[in-house]
Parts: C-alpha cells; sequence; structure tokens
C-alpha cells in the first residue's frame, strides 16, 4: 500500500495510470494536474475505445462497464485499472468504431498533441491492415453525421378513447415483453385508473384531469405507458411525457423499450426532448476543433469529442451518453474545455438554415422527431417554457413553434416537482449576467478570442435588399451598447469598493446593492430585500435603465415586423433554407423583443413609480455571493401562485393531463390530495380532478427503520460530523449524507474524510469534489460502500437501488428557506401548514430514495432533535418512527443493516 506522501510524490513525478486525475490528485490533497505523457487517464481510454457509452468516473465503474466484478479495496482497484486499460487496448485492436481508418487518424492527430495514450491507441489500431481513407486529422466529424430528411405534417392528434381494460391488457403484453412475469396488481389498477386520461374531452378547457400517486414498486412509468402507447397508435401524435430530472428522461426510454424492442424503430417512436441549450452544436464543434488544432484551446479533449459526436445517439450533452466527467479530468481552463458550456448553443446565436451543418443538426432531429413520434419524453422546463411561447405566438397570430402544437396529451412524472418549474419558467430576472447575455445576444462577443455571432452576423446577408429591416438591425445593435459588457461584475462590485459603472443597467445594478446594503443582512450564498419601497437612487437609476431598455425594444419590434412582412410579401419566391432561417431569427426575437424586455421594463415601472404591490406577484432584489464577495445582483418578479400561468398556457389547453409521483398525497390533511390539486394548477379548473392512491408493495415494517437522534446538537459542526461519521462506519459505507447548507456539507466533509479513508470507506462529495452531482451519483451507485454527501439536487436525484445506498442521514429538518418569496406563499397557501406541508414533502421523498425495490433494507436517521414528529407522517405504512441517542442509532444501524447483509 503506497502512503499519501509517496502518492503525492509519484502524482506530481512518475509515471501513473488512474482513474480520473483531477477527483485523484484532489485526495491527495493536491491541484488538479495538466496533461502530461506521464499521466495516463484510463477514463479518457474509456472515451477513446467506447464512445457514447456509460462509464461512472472510477476504477469501480470502469470493472462495471468491462463486464468485470467490483474491486473492494486500493490495492484491487489499482489492479482493476491495470486491466481495464489492457481489455480497452485489446478491443480497440479487434474492433475500433466506426473504422479503423477513423479511429487511426484521430489517434494520430491526439498523439501529435502530447496524448499519452496515443502511442498505444497506434499500436493497438496498426496491429491489423488499415487503409489510407483519411489523409487529415479525422476530427472533422461534421461531414460523416447522417442528415435529417423532412417529412409531410403527420396532422392533428385523433380522440378515440382508450378503456380501462384495454389498457390493463397493453400492460400484460408490455410485461412479457421486457421478460417480468411478476404479478403486481397495484401496477395494473394503475394503468386501468390513469386510461381517464386518454378519454376525449367534453368542453374546451377541461382537461380530463388525473392525480396519481404511486408508491415505490407500484411500476407506475409501465402504468402509465400502457394507455398512453395505446392513445397514440390509436390518435397520435405523441403523447408528452414530462420529467423534472433528466435521468428519470433517459429512465423512461430505457423502459419504452417494452413497447419497442427495436433499437431503430424506438429512437422514432420514443424521442427523448430537452432545451436547445442541450445538444452538440456542430457548427461550434467546427470553430472549436479548428481552434484546438492552431494550438488555441484542449485538441485532446475535443478529438475525444468529436469521437463521441460520432458515435451518439442524438447529440444530448448534458444527462445523455456525453461523458460529463470527460472536461474535468484534468487541469483544463473553462474556455478551452470540450465542455457543454462551450460546445452547444445556449448563447442564442444559431443562424439555422444559414448553418453549413443545417441538415446534420442534432437539435433539428430531435424537433422534427418530436412531431412524429408516439412518445416524446421532454422535461417540465421545456414544455412550461415553450408551450407558454407558443400560445403566446397563437394569441397575436404569429405561427407557432411546432414544438407544442400537439400538447394534447401529457403525462407529468415526478409531479410534485411541478410548481417549481412553473415558478421558474414563468419568472422574470434582470440581472447583470442576464442582461450582459442580452448584450452578447445582439451584438455578438465583442472579447478577443470570443466565439459566436451577433445579430448583424445573423441576419444582414438575409435582409441586406431590405432597407427597413438593415435599419432596425443596426438601430438595435447601436442601442444594446448600453447594456453590461466585458468585466461588467468587477466594475458593479469591485473588492476595492470603488465602483466604475458603466451604462444605465450597470448603474441601476449598484443602486440596487446600495439598498441591498442598508436593508438587507448577508447570508452564506448572497442577501435579498424587498424592491418596495425603492430608495431614491435605486428609483431615478430604474427609470433611466427603462428608457435604456424601451431603446433596445423598439428597434426590435420593427425588426420582427419587418421580417414577418419579408415572409408574407416574398412568400412565393423564398426558399425553404431562406424561410427556416426567418422563422428561426424570428423566435429568438420574439423572445427577447415581445417577452423579456417587456418583463424588465414592467418590473422597472413599478419600481419607478413607488406602485403598490401586486398581489399575484412577488419582487425582489438579491445578490449573489462568491466566496464572500457579490458577483451579480438582480431585480426578480415571480408569480406568488405560479399554477396561474401554469394552467392558462398547459393546463387547461390539454385534452387529457396525468400528474404522478411517489410523493404527491399529504396524509396530514383532511383531504390528502388537496395541496397537490393547489400546487399542479388542478384546483383552477372547473371540476375536480380525479385522484388515486395506490400504496408501495414493499414491506417497509421488515425492511426500513426511521430514526431522530436525539443527543446530537444540530448547530455544532463537530457533533454533526461525528454522528455521521460513525453511523457511515456502522452501516460499512452506502450511506447518503442530505444536507441544507452547502457551508455545512463543507464543514463535514472536512472533519470526516480521512477517517473514513483510514477504514477503507470513500467518501464523496458534491460542491467539494471536482465532478458535476450526476457523476458523482454514478460513482456512489457503482461502489457498494462508497458514501455521499449532497444537497438538494442529490435528494431528488438519486436513484440508486441495492446495497449501494442502505444508509440515509439528514444533518436537520428540510424546512423551507424562510425567503421574501416563500413567505408570501405561506401567507396565500395556509400560514405554518405550508411550511409543514413542503417539510413533510422533502423527508418523504428522501426517504422514497432508500427502498427501491423490494429486498432493500435501509436506515433513516434525522440528526435534528427538534424534528416534529408530525413531520414524519408521510412515512410509508409500516415505518415507525423510533426517537433514540446517538450510540443507540448506531447499534441499531449496525445490527439491521448487518442483518440484511
Amino acid at each position: 500500500m503506497v502512503r499519501p506522501p509517496e502518492a503525492r510524490e509519484l502524482l506530481e513525478e512518475g509515471r501513473v495510470v488512474l482513474a480520473h486525475a483531477a477527483m485523484t490528485a484532489r485526495r491527495l490533497g493536491l491541484q488538479a494536474p495538466g496533461r502530461s505523457p506521464r499521466i495516463f487517464d484510463a477514463l479518457e481510454l474509456f472515451a477513446f475505445v467506447r464512445p457514447a457509452q456509460f462509464c461512472a468516473p472510477s476504477a469501480a465503474g470502469l470493472a462495471l462497464a468491462l463486464g468485470m466484478p467490483e474491486p473492494k479495496g486500493a490495492a484491487a482497484q489499482a489492479q482493476t485499472l491495470l486491466a481495464a486499460c489492457r481489455l480497452l487496448l485489446e478491443e480497440l485492436a479487434l474492433s475500433p468504431q466506426p473504422t479503423r481508418e477513423e479511429a487511426l487518424a484521430v489517434a494520430e492527430t491526439l498523439a501529435r498533441a502530447g496524448w499519452a495514450w496515443g502511442p498505444a491507441a497506434i499500436g493497438a489500431l496498426r496491429s491489423a491492415p488499415v487503409g489510407n481513407a483519411f489523409r487529415g486529422s479525422g476530427l472533422d466529424v461534421w461531414t460523416r453525421i447522417p442528415e435529417w430528411e423532412d417529412q409531410a405534417p403527420p396532422g392533428e392528434a385523433g380522440s378515440r378513447p382508450i378503456a380501462p381494460e384495454d389498457a390493463a391488457e397493453r400492460l400484460k403484453a408490455l410485461l412479457r415483453q421486457a421478460g417480468l412475469d411478476e404479478a403486481r396488481p397495484a401496477q395494473a389498477d394503475f394503468a386501468r385508473e390513469t386510461a381517464f386520461a386518454f378519454l376525449p374531452r367534453e368542453r374546451e378547457g377541461e382537461p380530463r384531469m388525473v392525480l396519481a400517486e404511486a408508491g415505490t414498486g407500484v411500476g407506475k412509468t409501465l402504468g402509465y405507458l400502457a394507455p398512453a402507447s395505446l392513445w397514440a397508435e390509436a390518435n397520435g401524435p405523441a403523447v408528452w411525457v414530462s420529467t423534472y430530472t433528466r435521468a428519470l428522461q433517459r429512465q423512461i426510454e430505457r423502459e419504452s423499450a417494452a413497447i419497442f424492442p427495436d433499437p431503430k424503430l424506438r429512437a422514432r417512436k420514443a424521442v427523448v426532448r430537452k432545451g436547445r441549450e442541450n445538444y452538440l452544436c456542430l457548427l461550434n464543434l467546427q470553430e472549436a476543433v479548428n481552434t484546438a488544432q492552431l494550438g488555441g484551446t484542449d485538441l485532446i479533449g475535443h478529438g475525444l469529442a468529436a469521437r463521441w459526436a460520432r458515435a451518439t445517439r442524438d447529440g444530448d450533452m448534458t444527462g445523455g451518453d456525453y461523458p460529463a466527467w470527460l472536461p474535468s479530468l484534468f487541469a483544463v481552463g473553462p474556455a478551452a474545455q470540450a465542455s457543454p458550456q462551450n460546445l452547444v448553443d445556449r448563447r442564442g446565436e444559431c443562424v439555422h438554415a444559414g448553418c453549413p451543418h443545417y441538415r446534420a443538426c442534432f437539435v433539428e432531429k430531435a424537433i422534427r422527431g418530436s412531431r412524429r413520434a408516439d412518445l416524446v419524453i421532454a422535461n417540465h422546463a421545456l414544455v412550461l417554457t415553450q408551450a407558454a411561447f407558443d400560445r403566446a405566438r397563437a394569441a397575436r397570430g404569429s405561427k407557432a413553434d411546432g414544438e407544442t402544437t400537439h400538447l394534447k396529451r401529457i403525462v407529468f412524472d415526478e409531479g410534485h416537482h411541478l410548481f417549481d418549474a412553473a415558478d421558474s419558467a414563468f419568472a422574470a430576472a434582470l440581472s447583470g449576467a442576464e442582461a450582459a447575455e442580452m448584450r452578447r445576444w445582439i451584438r455578438g462577443p465583442e472579447g478577443r478570442g470570443r466565439r459566436g455571432r451577433g445579430l448583424e452576423a445573423r441576419l444582414m446577408e438575409v435582409v441586406g435588399d431590405h432597407e427597413t429591416a438593415v435599419q432596425s438591425l443596426l438601430e438595435a445593435t447601436r442601442a444594446a451598447a448600453v447594456l453590461p459588457g466585458e468585466g461588467w461584475s468587477g466594475r458593479i462590485a469591485p473588492p476595492t469598493g470603488e465602483v466604475n459603472p458603466i451604462g444605465p443597467i450597470e448603474r441601476f445594478l449598484v443602486a440596487v446593492l446600495e439598498q441591498l446594503r442598508a436593508r438587507a443582512a448577508p447570508s452564506e450564498v448572497g442577501m435579498e430585500c424587498q424592491a418596495r419601497p425603492a430608495i431614491d437612487l435605486v428609483r431615478e437609476s430604474a427609470r433611466e435603465a427603462a428608457e435604456a431598455l424601451a431603446r433596445i425594444e423598439a428597434p426590435l419590434l420593427a425588426l420582427a415586423r419587418a421580417l414577418e412582412d419579408l415572409l408574407d410579401d416574398e412568400a412565393a419566391s423564398l426558399g425553404p433554407a431562406e424561410r427556416a432561417r426567418i422563422e428561426g431569427a424570428l423566435r429568438g426575437l420574439d423572445r427577447r423583443a415581445r417577452m423579456t424586455l417587456p418583463a424588465w421594463r414592467s418590473m422597472l415601472r413599478a419600481i419607478d413609480e413607488d406602485s403598490e404591490d401586486d398581489p399575484d406577484f412577488v419582487d425582489w432584489f438579491d445578490a449573489t455571493f462568491l466566496y464572500g464577495r457579490v458577483v451579480d445582483a438582480a431585480c426578480r418578479r415571480h408569480w406568488v401562485d405560479p399554477t396561474e400561468p401554469l394552467t392558462h398556457a398547459v393546463i387547461a389547453p390539454a385534452h387529457g393531463v396525468l400528474v404522478t409521483s411517489a410523493t404527491l398525497a399529504d396524509p396530514s390533511l383532511d383531504d390528502p390530495f388537496a395541496l397537490a390539486e393547489m400546487r399542479t394548477g388542478a384546483a383552477r379548473l372547473p371540476d375536480r380532478p380525479k385522484t388515486i392512491r395506490l400504496a408501495s408493495p414493499f414491506d417497509y415494517a421488515a425492511n426500513a427503520r426511521a430514526l431522530v437522534v436525539t443527543d446530537v446538537g444540530r448547530d455544532d459542526p463537530r457533533q454533526v460530523a461525528a454522528a455521521m461519521r460513525e453511523l457511515f462506519l456502522a452501516a460499512g459505507g452506502g450511506g447518503l449524507g442530505l444536507f441544507t447548507a452547502i457551508r455545512r456539507l463543507r464543514a463535514v466533509h472536512e472533519r470526516i474524510a480521512a477517517p473514513m479513508a483510514d477504514r477503507g470507506l470513500a467518501l464523496y462529495a458534491q460542491h467539494v469534489d471536482p465532478l458535476e452531482v450526476g457523476a458523482l451519483v454514478d460513482i456512489f451507485r457503482a461502489e457498494e460502500d462508497a458514501c455521499l454527501l449532497g444537497t438538494d439536487a442529490v435528494r431528488d436525484g438519486v436513484d440508486v437501488p441495492g446495497r449501494s445506498l442502505r444508509l440515509l442521514v439528514f444533518d436537520r429538518v428540510p424546512w423551507p428557506r424562510p425567503d421574501i418569496l416563500h413567505k408570501a406563499r405561506r401567507v396565500r397557501f395556509g400560514g405554518k401548514g405550508y411550511d409543514d406541508a413542503v417539510a413533510r414533502a422533502r423527508i418523504s421523498q428522501a426517504f422514497g430514495r432508500l427502498i427501491r425495490r423490494a429486498d432493500d433494507k435501509g436506515v433513516f436517521v434525522m440528526l435534528d432533535a427538534a424534528a416534529p414528529t408530525r413531520l414524519f407522517s408521510g412515512l410509508p405504512e409500516g415505518v415507525t418512527l423510533q426517537r433514540v441517542s446517538l450510540v443507540e442509532a448506531i447499534e441499531a444501524t449496525a445490527e439491521f443493516l448487518k442483518a440484511g447483509g
């Protein structure tokens, strides 16, 4: 066994094979290393040999991906790394993808760039005869990606009903197709009852709505896919299945294999759909690769990304088959990485049909696929924002975007998150970052070496002969110069305190910070205060900022009208490519000139006039901190009840809506579904929805324990850390620690990481380890005895069946943060009872992560003696809450989980 000092010396000076160089360095107390010919990261070799295939970024993850047993202990993991690399090189020699010639061209390019695995990869590829098809770098993958082909419009969906018994029969067929012969009566009941959402509606604005709680293990996914697939076959397209998390989107797509066993058919019939900002932009990739070949960015990372682009199913870089850990392996600057942030179109710069790769575009493929699919597996954010956008355009007589024109039947899985998703989708925020993004969208990147295209570059070729459009375009470009530009954050909140704002928006943000400092108490993440009554400086600068925004909005609206006239006047002569390009530009103009800018001006006008608070909205100011200093300030507006726009834009126009979750009802209420009706928009419909509640079939009395520890001081990080450490050790690993504050998470990690490592248990932590949360959960799932610390994102995103998750520890009750927005909602929705409902739901959702299969065993621990018993009434039937000392909790955990091992 190598001791830490020797390991540090090896990493800094020796030739090493490892899995995730940056993570390894972090665990040794070192900075992430740069790329080096002596550091062989096995994950990079995996990404080259098996692009677009899943692998958790650790030795155990590699083992599982390659069909090897999980290595237990450091020595076994080291041996596994070497064995995995040998297997990968053997596989590369035998069956390189997509061809030996293409793989060799890329390997030789990366070897010239200093890739540690380059010589070995070239040797493996040259172990068999190889042609000379590639004379270039092999990185120009955009020339070899299949193109999409347009098809005739599918037409409107029909209204043929789905009978409950037909749904149950379809479920039986799906279970047989999936090789599942277990009898789950609750699942059949779920399929029958939810068929109600697939009946024809009787009146406009009154969809068939179902609220369905199905406990863990009922099998709700196949339960609703049964009637959904029947309806789509009879009436489609399409049923939209919407989730809150990316992980569930992919899980549903996998389960749709029971309906469409043929992968090629499934790719057409069950389409995963996300927002544009999730997909690889081939033009961005081309520009990044060209820059990398000139030494401007990370050529090795972009070469591996190019390998992935050739193999990916749909180009999804966030939650799809792109390895999220790839950009973080070595110390590569953010701007130089082959990361989603640099390669997707999150800047609104798409030129649509003007792009040379338009016919191969992954976004266009997904949009076209969703229009003809039986099942569109989307997420709440896309469904809500796109539906609102389409409705607003349709109300003005504009052509809808096409994304949600067939949004007639919707299944909202993870329905307990629908309220929060609507809150985000229908909110407005004028911040430094948002205003700077608006400037970049209009004027293009203005710093040296920045990629991107402003409005003029995207549209001048289209409108060059149309004087009105050209004039409006130039006026908008000039007017946008008042928006925050390069270095804005350092001017509004410099470390020295000597502010130097440029332009009316920056001056407004400086004034906002003045009001915040006068009225708000800083926290670890920032500060906030009510927007009104505003100080004089804020009101004066708000008026100036609103006038500046109006000068931007007017030419943008004129440009939009000119483009609409162009589509109308020259309908007979415009080619499909020109039309698509203009329609794409209009979508961007509509979002900004007809939605975002008016919302910003409305907020500023209310501040300037110091008007009475609108009872439907909450306006406030906030500042965001990073490492103790202000990095942004914002004026925000949210609906007190976001189900009002949710109902108007999405629920009421639909014909059938199913909202389902394992934790939808609140058993502490006289009407368990009353809160769910309010938080989903169902309460705003003329008739009450149909409600279903099916309990989990699991034996929780035998397989789960719930403990509240009574003698740990929750405000003493040493006590919390010691308690969590001993509980993790008692369980032998497999522990998930959940925190309500990042600061407390880091304090606990700092105290327990080393002692746990000494006992042979790996500890991973969100906000500490250099990996995004999904990759950390993948490692946690792959390593049976690892432990993980996280916050809300982990609680909502964990799906870890088996012994890898056998202990869940909350540091304290997850009360809602009493910020300005929540306080307004507490007044509207029931006072203290609303607080209880939110906390109770979070506890129930977390508990639901613990037992995922009938043979799982798990212990739930709350390290908060003040936790009220009423908050645990949502736990499954059979779970008895016990209040115990820490010693008793440790002993009970060890005994219970040992018996289950």
